[in-house]
């Protein structure tokens, strides 16, 4: 059966035809991939950190708010944030979830997921802390790199007392609520033995914490100066 349609009436089926194109087309598309950036610290600490990452996907062609968006999300030293966060960062059904700015960021996005990969950025050894099965063979969904700078402290120890030789005792100011930190502290007083010296810790989290750990040191050292306990 053959129909025949009059001018009216093929324009308007023309018309409908070419506003379902668009929509069709739209349809098709894939959605833009999205990436969680997870953080312990705040942003503007994490300046050069987040520069370097849009740096690195720009290499790969990928270009923020073109084809890849970003969901941050900053824990700003409140760590006991960071499993909040990474669930969100799941719920958000990222594409992968780069935690920085601290192992908690790595281990809490290690908890909120076991299908997301994760890309990591750790102090500690990965395999210790469970972020990994080896070095060798990763396993499981995440995998990253390791800086080793817990294992730096007592080497830092020896440069400052090369530098620095007459210098008996040695202030140690640490992060109490970073992973690793008890660990570092125990290598770095365990090197000052082989030197002949004292190692006093101070503890901060935060700027307001640091100031204070400072006051105290120099509190402590006029105390010493003036003979009294």
């Amino acid at each position: 059966m053959t129909v025949t349609l009059g001018r009216r009436e093929l324009l308007v089926a023309l018309g409908g035809a070419a506003a379902a194109w668009p929509l069709a087309a739209r349809a098709q598309q894939p959605a833009m991939p999205v990436i969680g950036f997870l953080s312990g610290v705040s942003p503007d600490a994490n300046v050069d950190r987040v520069s370097a990452f849009r740096k690195g996907l720009k290499e790969t062609d990928y270009l923020e708010g073109e084809n890849v968006a970003i969901e941050y999300r900053w824990a700003e030293g409140r760590y006991g944030r960071l499993p909040e966060l990474a669930a969100e960062l799941v719920h958000r059904q990222v594409a992968v979830i780069a935690a920085t700015g601290g192992d908690l960021a790595a281990l809490a996005a290690k908890a909120a997921t076991t299908r997301i990969p994760i890309v990591f950025g750790v102090s500690e050894d990965p395999v210790r802390l469970g972020l990994v099965a080896s070095l060798a063979r990763t396993g499981g969904n995440a995998t990253g790199v390791n800086l080793f700078v817990g294992e730096l402290g007592s080497k830092q120890l020896g440069l400052l007392h090369e530098l620095v030789p007459a210098a008996s005792r040695i202030g140690l100011l640490v992060n109490p609520k970073v992973s690793g930190t008890e660990r570092a502290t125990k290598d770095v007083s365990a090197a000052a033995l082989t030197f002949g010296l004292q190692i006093e810790v101070v503890q901060a989290s935060d700027s307001r914490e640091i100031e204070s750990a400072f006051e105290e040191l120099v509190r402590n050292r006029s105390r010493r100066a003036s003979g009294r306990p």
